[in-house]
């Protein structure tokens, strides 16, 4: 039986645990943190991802700490719909997309962790130097918080150590620096009455200027009968440290949304609400053409740190867990079980990394902004006809991993409005 060490105990980290139990295989977690406690904002997990929770017997218990996804609506910078699509099993997947808060997800599976691999399953306060290995496992130097250094012996080693892992870094140290991409990503959370009936994903604005997304990741919040509402700003900006939990004063963002009128929300009032927010500068870590060294492989940020559009980080994530997991079980040797999850994910996510880099789904907004020259429009279909957003929005989903029902039988399934897909 496999005795594996993972680097990382965020949902990543976690998640490849309890996987790797599943298949009866002995795991150790380091974390670097002291304490783990819920920091962060909102994730959207996709159909894909929570399929990975129901995996794992965990999918009651997400659902509790999450909101169901039904619709995704877009607006140009005047407020007017672009295009609008349903989510999940709204759309016709055999599962849920979900809004959660990145925390709280997070806080849900450490006790999962520990109540099924026990106490010790977790070293708090432990961080990565550097690793060895050799034919037979992995070594590995061990930071602890009061400065002391140990070695500890393993099998192999599952680097799930974020953005700045350490693994990754001694694995390609000439692809360890990011290169800043002018642009910053504003992310916040306001309590607010229920939006549109409390689930639905908002994509706002023109992305020549600025961006906004909006959605809930708490129904009911601490049984106050307000959604904890998450927003997500990005403008072209100075570069600032590579921080998740950068505070940041919002104010400065309310110009950027002044000709922006939704009958049904005050975007602005929403901004100046918050509860909390923090500024993240969006880096590009470019794709590796190998996330595997010998008995260390990468997973995760580390491997495929991605910009957060679209709801593929942790979902991905999910999805190199349940791999691994299976190529580990297959393979008595790790290096050859790594060797085969490193062919069966990194094309696909690296292409994924690339079109988010590209806007993804999003460019939709762009397209509109550019051909009414950043102008209110009359008519969008003359703009953007239903059929070229549909296109593209179905090669999306197709490149995620997760084709449209109905598309094998050439059935449209985006509409040009909300209010025609309720009708749908």
């Amino acid at each position: 039986m496999h005795d594996i060490a993972i680097i990382g105990a965020g949902p990543g980290g976690l998640v490849t645990a309890l996987r790797l139990h599943q298949q009866g295989i002995r795991t150790k977690i380091y974390e670097i943190v002291p304490e783990l406690k819920p920091l962060g904002v909102g994730v959207d997990i996709k159909t894909v991802g929570t399929k990975q929770f129901e995996d794992l017997d965990l999918l009651e218990e997400f659902r509790s700490i999450s909101v169901d996804a039904e619709d995704s609506i877009f607006y140009n910078h005047f407020g007017q719909e672009i295009y609008a699509e349903k989510c999940g099993v709204h759309m016709g997947y055999l599962h849920e997309q979900r809004f959660v808060h990145r925390g709280i997800l997070q806080m849900l599976l450490y006790r999962t962790v520990i109540e099924r691999l026990g106490e010790d399953a977790v070293v708090l306060g432990a961080g990565l130097v550097s690793y060895e290995q050799d034919a037979d496992g992995v070594t590995l130097e061990i930071e602890h918080r009061d400065g002391s250094r140990e070695r500890v012996r393993h099998d192999a080693l599952i680097a799930a150590d974020g953005i700045k892992s350490v693994a990754r870094r001694q694995m390609h140290p000439d692809q360890a620096e990011p290169e800043f991409s002018g642009i910053t990503m504003w992310r916040g959370t306001t309590l607010h009455e229920p939006i549109r009936g409390g689930h639905t994903i908002l994509h706002l604005g023109d992305p020549r200027i600025s961006t906004m997304i909006i959605y809930p990741i708490a129904e009911n919040f601490e049984g106050i009968g307000l959604d904890l509402i998450n927003w997500v700003v990005e403008t072209n900006g100075e570069e600032t440290i590579e921080d998740w939990n950068q505070v940041a004063d919002p104010e400065q963002l309310i110009p950027a949304f002044d000709t922006l009128k939704l009958p049904f929300l005050d975007v602005q009032q929403l901004i100046r609400d918050a509860r909390e927010v923090y500024l993240f500068p969006l880096t590009r870590h470019f794709p590796l053409d190998t996330w595997v060294d010998g008995r260390v492989a990468l997973l995760g940020d580390a491997a495929h740190a991605m910009y957060p559009r679209g709801g593929n980080g942790i979902t991905q994530a999910t999805l190199d867990a349940a791999v691994l997991a299976e190529k580990l079980t297959e393979h008595a040797d790790p290096a050859a079980a790594f060797i085969e999850y490193d062919a069966a994910r990194r094309p696909m996510v690296n292409r994924i990394t690339d079109n988010m880099r590209g806007e993804g789904y999003e460019v939709i907004r762009r397209i509109v902004a550019e051909r009414t020259a950043g102008k209110p429009f009359d008519d969008i279909e003359e703009v953007l006809p239903l059929a070229e957003a549909d296109e593209i929005f179905s090669k999306y989903h197709a490149l995620v991993g997760a084709p449209r029902p109905g598309r094998e039988a050439g059935e449209a399934t985006g509409f040009r409005t909300w209010e025609e897909a309720q009708v749908r």
